[in-house]
């Protein structure tokens, strides 16, 4: 009698699993949401929503693979005090939830938008003995108020890094290509070629050990792009296409 009963679902398009029947389009929604699985993601939201308040802190200087720069800085704003950290918060924390629903393991280098730093090395550290398959670090830029669009900013060989720049370029692609596909930001007017530029004086860059990128997400002090990268639903749209970014890079989907 069960083999009858499992011939007669099949034959009505759905899928036997045990005793309980799932249908064909949620079938594939559960293996979407395990597409992850065993894959560990690093993520980075720049900056922090208390480093002001700590000039001393931020201004201690750092190595960050080939120079020393200071530990990190405020972030920028809109000219309405929406500030770039609570923005690269936002999209983390959106980001994250979606990797961590279809499966991965996510590491975060802050864990709320109420402290300070850590410095820009420390966040590469962090990721770096996370063993992450791959990471992101998201800003938004803060230009001339005449600009406007993404960057996608590429790390230089350097030495620690030297194994992951060909992967990181293929990741870069991915983000840029997912950007323009999911979200309404353009590539950038007046900041590297294209929507990409390669950058050898950032630490989280230099001192990867992964593929990695960062992305500018858009330009806060011009006010169309301040528009958009204020808005819950353009956040989703960010979150979304470098959650995709990351499935093809790891997964070839």
């Amino acid at each position: 009698m069960p083999h009858k009963l499992g011939l007669s679902l099949a034959a009505a398009g759905l899928l036997v699993i045990g005793l309980t029947s799932v249908p064909p389009a949620a079938s594939a929604s559960v293996a979407r949401h395990k597409i992850l699985t065993g894959k560990i993601i690093g993520i980075d939201p720049g900056h922090n929503g208390k480093n002001y308040t700590d000039p001393s802190f931020l201004n201690h200087q750092i190595w960050n693979g080939r120079n020393w720069e200071d530990c990190d800085t405020t972030g920028t704003e809109t000219d309405g005090g929406y500030t770039e950290a609570k923005f690269n918060w936002l999209v983390a924390s959106k980001l994250a939830k979606i990797l961590r629903k279809d499966g991965a393991k996510v590491v975060l280098t802050r864990h709320s938008n109420n402290g300070i730093g850590p410095c820009v090395n420390t966040r590469a550290h962090i990721l770096d003995r996370a063993h992450a398959n791959v990471s992101i670090d998201i800003h938004a830029d803060g230009g001339p108020a005449s600009g406007r669009g993404f960057t996608v900013l590429e790390p230089v060989a350097d030495g620690p890094n030297n194994k992951v720049i060909k992967s990181s370029i293929r990741f870069g692609k991915l983000v840029h290509q997912a950007f323009l596909k999911y979200t309404p930001m353009g590539v950038s007017d007046y900041y590297g070629h294209n929507g990409y530029i390669f950058r050898n004086d950032l630490a989280g860059l230099n001192l990867t050990t992964m593929p990695k990128v960062l992305i500018e997400c858009g330009n806060m002090r011009n006010r169309a792009d301040a528009k958009l990268l204020t808005s819950v639903r353009v956040q989703r749209e960010i979150a979304k296409a470098l959650s995709e970014a990351i499935i093809r890079f790891l997964t070839g989907r």
